[in-house]
Order: structure tokens, then sequence, then C-alpha cells
């Protein structure tokens, strides 16, 4: 039980980041890999802002500072034009640099006692409901705010701008501006994930936004699997509950010493492939089985 419990908190704080990763992957259609380091990016400001005793502010400051790194990465997508990976790229190289500024040339930071959100909600609801009922919250709100977000005119040019960007630029609409909302956005939440997590952990590390663009794609993709590719807002539910299945999945197969607990990365991309060439592999059998019954009903 005391497994569960955590998978599902931890489930509920890795959503957010799924939450930006839906935004960037599915809406945006764009393969966004600022991932990486607007998460330890988010990990670093929430760390130093809270050791300066605004545990809360720090929440706001991380989320901020992820749009700004969207808004870098759009800056070098849609002014310098260079290619979306590429931009991903660059912009998570230069990050690792800036969080070991912000963490004061250290590689980690540590937390321990220091006041965090989770510390607080401690003081209203004891054990580890406390934490459960925060992280649903905070998960809750964040699917409800952007699930209206999205239902606007701007989030309706960062949906048209992804579905077909050629149609959006003949109707005389600045393609660049939903894109840099759209990226701002999903970095956001990414960042905001990472400094929920920091305050879950109680420390910052400069490293511990690697392979989260791949997390973030698991969940999306097992969430797709349980609800199917349907509304926005659905998309959004389905990527919140993916990414606490994922966890529980991953934390009962380490459990059952299934895989070693180094190959939490390689569980992770394996998960990712199997999940995107399904549908290929579907496609496949369908039309050998359409040609197997072209022949034969030509023999006949």
């Amino acid at each position: 039980m005391t497994l569960l419990i955590g998978s599902i908190q931890l489930g509920l704080l890795y959503a957010v980041m799924a939450l930006g990763v839906y935004i960037t992957f599915r809406i945006l259609n764009l393969p966004d890999l600022t991932v990486d380091g607007s998460f330890s990016l988010g990990m670093a400001c929430a760390a130093w802002v809270t050791l300066s005793g605004h545990p809360v502010l720090a929440l706001f400051a991380a989320g901020f500072a992820g749009a700004l790194a969207g808004c870098v990465t759009a800056l070098l997508q849609t002014k310098f034009r260079i290619h979306p990976i590429l931009s991903g790229i660059l912009v998570m190289t230069g990050l690792y640099t800036v969080n070991l500024g912000i963490m004061g040339g250290k590689s980690n930071l540590s937390l321990v006692g220091g006041s965090t959100i989770f510390s607080l909600i401690e003081g209203l609801v004891p054990g580890s409901g406390g934490k459960t009922l925060l992280s649903l919250i905070l998960c809750s709100l964040m699917i409800l705010l952007l699930g209206v977000a999205f239902k606007t005119r701007t989030g309706l040019a960062i949906r048209a701008t992804g579905d077909n960007e050629e149609m959006v630029r003949s109707s005389s609409i600045n393609a660049d501006i939903p894109k840099f909302i759209g990226l701002a956005m999903g970095n956001a939440c990414v960042a905001l994930s990472g400094a929920l997590i920091c305050h879950y952990q109680m420390f910052s590390d400069v490293s511990s936004g690697s392979g989260m663009v791949v997390i973030g794609l698991a969940s999306v993709i097992i969430g797709e699997a349980i609800f199917g590719r349907r509304s926005v807002t659905v998309g959004l539910l389905s990527a919140a509950v993916g990414s606490v299945a994922y966890r529980i999945i991953i934390a009962f197969a380490l459990k059952i010493d299934l895989f070693p607990a180094y190959a939490l990365k390689l569980i992770s991309a394996v998960i990712v492939v199997v999940a995107l060439s399904l549908p290929s592999i579907k496609a496949g059998f369908k039309q050998r089985k359409m040609r197997r019954e072209a022949t034969n009903q030509s023999e006949l």
C-alpha cells in the first residue's frame, strides 16, 4: 500500500510534466527536447527561492522560468529558422549551465530543514494523505486551467497551428505567436513539475531532467492507449492518468525484481517505442489481411 500511494503521488506530480509534453507533442505537433533542461530549471529555481523562505512563490518562479525557456526555443525555431529538434537540444544544453548558476555552482541543493508546500499541508492534513491530496488538487487545477485555455481564441489558434500551419498562415494569422505561447505553456508546466518534485524529494539536482522527455511521452502514449485520441480536454486528462499508470507499472516492475533499478530509463524507452510502433504494426497486419482476402477472391 505504501508503494502504491507513493507511486500515485509521484504520478500526479509528474503528470504536470506530461501535460506540458502533451501540449508540445500532440497539440502543437512539435518535438520539443527542451523538456530535459526546463525540468531541471524548475527544480533549480524552486530550490533557490524556497531556501530564501518563499516556498509558494517558488512554484510561480519555476513556472515563469520554464516559460522563458520555451520562448527561447520558439525564438530559435521561428526567427532564426533552426530545426525544432536542434533548437530544443541547444536550449537544453545551455540550460545546464544556467541551472548550475542558479544553484550557485553546486550540482545539488538540499531543502532538508526548510519549509516546502508539502510541509505546509502536513500541518493541516497529517500523514501521506496531505501529500496525496495536494498533488491531486494541483494536477486537477492544471488540467482545468489548460482545458479552459485551449477553448479560448488563443488556444484555438495554437491547436490550428499544430494541425495545419500553412492553413493558419494563409488565413493571415502569424503562426509564430501560437508557437511562442504553446512552447511557453508546455515548458512552464514541465518546470512547475520539476519544482513540485523538488519540494517532494527535498532536494534539487542538476541532472534530474535527464530522460524526462521520454517519461513524458510514455505517459502521454499510455494515457492515449486507455482513453484513445479524442478532444483536447480528454487528452490532457489521459496524459495525467497515463503518468500515474506509468509510475505504478515502473514501481511494481522494480518491486518484484523483474528489472534492475538502473534499467528504468531503458524500460521507459521501450514503452515509447512499442506504443509508437503499434499503429504501424496494426496497419501492416490489416494490409496483409486485405491482400490475402483479395488473393483468395481472385483464385475463386
